[in-house]
C-alpha cells in the first residue's frame, strides 16, 4: 500500500513543476571516475514510444548490434575520422605523423601518454591559446578531475565531441535497462546528487566538472526533456552551497514524493549508503518538517534553498508525516533492512557505481534495497566514455561493459598476473605517485585483439584531442557482444598503493584484505549480526623502523571484542599475499600490521575534509591507501583512533 497523496504529490505532478525539476536531475552522473575514480552515467527514461521523433529503444538497440559486428572496421573508421580531422594540430605534427591515419602509421609515430606528457599543452588552450594544438575543433570547456586518487585535480579537454559520445552510450545503456526494468511513463527519481562550482582560467574558459558541463550543454537540455523522469529536487536543492543541507533536502524531497520515486540514483553506491544513513538519524526532523509544512531552520538555511523546498512542502500534511513516521519506526527496529521498498514503494531499482572501489558498499546497499535490483552504472570517466552496461540484470560483482567502437579509438596493455596480482615493473616505490606498473615491454593490441581471461590497462585516442592516452584503469576481459569486448573493472591504475620495501601492494590487495577479515567480524559475532566494517583506508607507515601497514576501520555498531579484532588484524596481515611483502614480514624488514578502530562518523569527516578542499560531492571517492603527503587526512584519522591492534600472524 502506498503513501497518501499530499497536497505535494499533486504539485509534483504539474506539468510546470515538472518542467522545473527536470533540470535538476540533468546533472547526475555525468563524467567521474568510474570504480575507483569517477565514472559517467546519465539516468534517461523512456516517457513514450512509437511517435515520430520519440526515443525507440528497439531502434537503439539495433543500432548497436549493426555497430559491434565489425567493429574492428568500425575502430579502423573512427581512428581515421580522429586523424583526418586534426592531421594539422601541433600535438601530431611534431611526432611526425604527416596526415596519415592508418593504425600503423599511427603507433609508430605516437607514443603512449600521460596526463602529465599532454598537461603542457592542455595548459595552454586554458590559458588562452586558441592555435590548434590538440584538435582542430575548438575546446570549449575544461573539466575538472576529482583530485581524490593523486591528490590534485586533472586539467582535461571538453568540447562537443564528448557530448556526443556520451550521449550515444547514455542511449545505448538506457535501451538495454528500459527493456529490463520498464519504468513507463510519468513518475519521479530519487537522486542523491551534488551541483560543482565553477570557476573561469586564464584564458576565459570554464573549468568545472565534465557532469556540469553536460548540464550546461544546451543540447543535453533539450534532449533529455523527451526520456528522462525529473529529479525530486528542484535546482536550488541540487546546487545547494552546503552538502549536507542538499543530502537532507534530497531526502526531504524524496519522501514528499515517496508514491512517485520510480528509480533511486547516485554517481558513486557511497552516497546512496551515506544518504540512508542520514535518513536513519534524521527520520524525526524530517517528518517534523512534514508536519508543520516548512524545512527545519536549523537543518535548511541557505535563503533560496529554504524558498524551493518550502514551495514544496506548500502546507502541514500531518498524514503524511505519521506514515513516514510509522514506517522508519519499524525500519529502525529492523535494521533498516528494506528502507528503500517500504519508504518509496514504486521504486523499480537502485542505479549506481557499484563496482571497483565501490564494491566494499555493496553488502550495505543489497540490505537497503531489500530485493531491488542494484543496477551497475556504464563505463567512463572524465577522459571520455567506453563502454555501456548492456546487461543491466547483472549483479554488480559480475558487471561488465561492452565498448561502443565508435566513441574513440581504443588500445589495450597487456598486464601479467601473478598469484592473482596484478604484475608488472615498477619504476618508482614512492607511494605519493600514481606510478605505473605496467611493464613497457608489452605492445598494446586493438580493441578486437584483446583475449578473453586476460587484463590490459585501457588506452584511448579521442575526438577531444587526447591521443594514445594511457587511462590507468585495469580490466579484465569477460567476454564479447558480437566482435567488441565487454570488459570487466578490475581496479583504479597499475599503480603501488602500499610500498615499504620490496612489497607491491595495491587498492585491490587492500579491499581483498580487508573483505578477509570483516568475515571473521561477522562469523565471530552472530549476536550483533549487524556490526560491520562501514568504511576503511590504509597507510604505510615509515616512521619507525621498520615501517608497517594500518589499515584503518570505522565499524557501524557497538564494540567488538578485542580477541575478535585481534583475530581480524591477524588476518587481514596474512591478506596481503604479494610475494615481497609476504617475504618482507617473515623476515622482518616490515614490522607487523596495525589495526586502528575509529570513532563513528570518523570517515565522513574524511569526506568533508575534501569537500572544504573543493572536491565534489559527486566525485568523491574515500581514498583507500592515504600518501605520506596527505598530512590532513592522516590527522583527523590519528584524532579519531580509538584502539589498536598489532598483528601476531608472523611471530
Amino acid at each position: 500500500m502506498g503513501f497518501r497523496k499530499s497536497t505535494l504529490g499533486h504539485l509534483l505532478s504539474d506539468a510546470s513543476m515538472e518542467h522545473k525539476t527536470s533540470t535538476g536531475s540533468m546533472i547526475m552522473a555525468g563524467l567521474c571516475r568510474h570504480f575507483d575514480s569517477a565514472k559517467i552515467k546519465l539516468v534517461v527514461f523512456k516517457m513514450s514510444s512509437g511517435k515520430k521523433g520519440e526515443f525507440s529503444g528497439e531502434e537503439v538497440i539495433a543500432e548497436f548490434e549493426r555497430l559491434t559486428r565489425d567493429a574492428a572496421t568500425v575502430q579502423r573508421e573512427t581512428l581515421r575520422r580522429i586523424l583526418d580531422e586534426n592531421a594539422a594540430v601541433e600535438y601530431l605534427q611534431r611526432l611526425g605523423l604527416a596526415g596519415r591515419t592508418d593504425p600503423d602509421a599511427f603507433r609508430a609515430c605516437v607514443p603512449l601518454a600521460t596526463h602529465d606528457d599532454l598537461e603542457p599543452y592542455i595548459r595552454r588552450v586554458a590559458d588562452g591559446d586558441a592555435s590548434p594544438v590538440l584538435t582542430a575543433k575548438p575546446i570549449t570547456s575544461i573539466s575538472l578531475s576529482s583530485g581524490t586518487t593523486q591528490g590534485k585535480r586533472k586539467y582535461l579537454p571538453f568540447n562537443d565531441d564528448l557530448f556526443k559520445a556520451a550521449m550515444h552510450v547514455y542511449r545505448t545503456s538506457f535501451a538495454f535497462r528500459d527493456r529490463a526494468y520498464p519504468v513507463g511513463g510519468g513518475g519521479k527519481a530519487l537522486q542523491f546528487i551534488y551541483g560543482s562550482r565553477q570557476s573561469t582560467t586564464k584564458g576565459g574558459l570554464t573549468a568545472t566538472t565534465a557532469t556540469t558541463h553536460l548540464y550546461l550543454h544546451e543540447a543535453f537540455k533539450s534532449a533529455s526533456r523527451d526520456f528522462q523522469l525529473p529529479c525530486c529536487s528542484p535546482d536550488a536543492v541540487v546546487f545547494g552551497p552546503d552538502f549536507a543541507e542538499s543530502l537532507y533536502c534530497h531526502l526531504l524531497c524524496g519522501l514528499l514524493a515517496a508514491d512517485d520515486v520510480r528509480t533511486v540514483y547516485a554517481v558513486f553506491g557511497h552516497n546512496v549508503v551515506l544518504a540512508l544513513q542520514a535518513l536513519e538519524r534524521a527520520w524525526e526532523e524530517l517528518c517534523d518538517d512534514i508536519r508543520r509544512g516548512a524545512p527545519s531552520p536549523a537543518r535548511v538555511t541557505d535563503p533560496a534553498v529554504r524558498r524551493a523546498v518550502s514551495a514544496l512542502l506548500a502546507a502541514p500534511d500531518p498524514a503524511l508525516a505519521d506514515e513516514v513516521a510509522r514506517r522508519c519506526a519499524a525500519l529502525s527496529g529492523d535494521g533498516w533492512y528494506g528502507a528503500v521498498p517500504a519508504l518509496w514503494p514504486n521504486a523499480r531499482y537502485v542505479h549506481a557505481i557499484v563496482t571497483g572501489s565501490m564494491e566494499h558498499y555493496v553488502k550495505k546497499l543489497r540490505h537497503y534495497a531489500g530485493g531491488l535490483p542494484l543496477v551497475a552504472m556504464d563505463y567512463g570517466a572524465s577522459e571520455g566514455m567506453v563502454g555501456a552496461n548492456v546487461d543491466p540484470e547483472a549483479p554488480p560483482e559480475s558487471a561488465t561493459f561492452a565498448v561502443l567502437p565508435d566513441i574513440a579509438y581504443f588500445e589495450f596493455i597487456p598486464l601479467k598476473i601473478v598469484n592473482n596480482i596484478i604484475d608488472g615493473e615498477a619504476s618508482s616505490t614512492d607511494d605519493d605517485d600514481a606510478t605505473s606498473r605496467c611493464s613497457q615491454a608489452a605492445e598494446p593490441v586493438g580493441l578486437t585483439e584483446v583475449t578473453v581471461g586476460e587484463h590490459y590497462e585501457v588506452v584511448m585516442t579521442t575526438f577531444t584531442g587526447l591521443y594514445r592516452y594511457r587511462l590507468g584503469d585495469v580490466v579484465k576481459v569477460a567476454g564479447f557482444y558480437n566482435s567488441t569486448p565487454k570488459l570487466k573493472f578490475a581496479c583504479r591504475g597499475v599503480t603501488l598503493a602500499l610500498c615499504i620495501n620490496v612489497d607491491k601492494s595495491t587498492e585491490q590487495d587492500v579491499q581483498v584484505a580487508v573483505d578477509g577479515a570483516a568475515e571473521i567480524l561477522g562469523a565471530a559475532e552472530p549476536e550483533r549480526s549487524s556490526l560491520e566494517v562501514v568504511d576503511y583506508a590504509s597507510h604505510a607507515d615509515v616512521s619507525s623502523d621498520p615501517g608497517h601497514y594500518v589499515v584503518f576501520w570505522e565499524l557501524n555498531g557497538g564494540e567488538a571484542d578485542d580477541g575478535v579484532l585481534q583475530r581480524c588484524c591477524d588476518e587481514l596481515d596474512r591478506g596481503f599475499v604479494d610475494a615481497g611483502y609476504v617475504s618482507s614480514r617473515k623476515t622482518r624488514a616490515i614490522g607487523p600490521l596495525e589495526l586502528r578502530l575509529l570513532q563513528r562518523g570518523t570517515f565522513r569527516k574524511v569526506m568533508h575534509h575534501y569537500l572544504s578542499l573543493g572536491t565534489p560531492a559527486n566525485q568523491f571517492k574515500l581514498p583507500r591507501c592515504i600518501a605520506r603527503s596527505n598530512s590532513g587526512v592522516l590527522q583527523i584519522l590519528a584524532d579519531n583512533t580509538i584502539k589498536a591492534f598489532f598483528s601476531a600472524a608472523y611471530e
